[in-house]
């Protein structure tokens, strides 16, 4: 009896440390949509620079005056690094257009950045890629895999 519940009690615990890790991490597909771009320019409120992604907050000013809160999912924050994004140019403050893919919960306030642009027209790759994730071009390893605009 008491082999049998540790036992259980084991296999409970695999089943658990198997679900934990692939709940942590997720493919593009799986959250956001290739088929709902959208271009967001505002101004950076908050920068989340933790592991597995980034996140970017920025209020954004509707055409109506309105203003919502967004929050853009970036790389790593090694990968950004890499890529010439660091926290100090993603300051409170800081003006910035972000152009993206928006979850596919289309009621929430969520998107995954693909390029960021700042005010003197610098533009770096934010997004992440991967499963699911267009191959818009926007990606610059894309084009080492074969896959720039107009490819597979």
């Amino acid at each position: 009896m008491r082999t049998r519940m540790l036992m259980t009690a084991a296999g409970v615990g695999l089943m658990l440390a198997a679900v934990v890790p692939l709940g942590a991490h997720h493919a593009f597909g799986g959250e956001f949509d290739p088929n709902k771009p959208v271009l967001l320019k505002g101004t950076v409120t908050k920068v989340e620079w933790v592991n597995p992604h980034a996140w970017i907050h920025l209020e954004v000013t509707n055409p109506d005056g309105t203003k919502e809160e967004w929050m853009v999912e970036g790389g790593t924050p090694n990968t950004l690094i890499r890529r010439g994004i660091t926290k100090d140019s993603l300051a409170f403050g800081t003006a910035i257009v972000v152009d993206g893919y928006q979850t596919r919960d289309h009621s929430l306030k969520r998107a995954n950045g693909r390029n960021i642009t700042y005010p003197d027209g610098k533009k770096l790759f934010l997004g992440s890629s991967g499963t699911g994730a267009p191959t818009d071009g926007a990606d610059p390893t894309e084009a080492a895999k074969g896959r720039g605009r107009g490819g597979l």
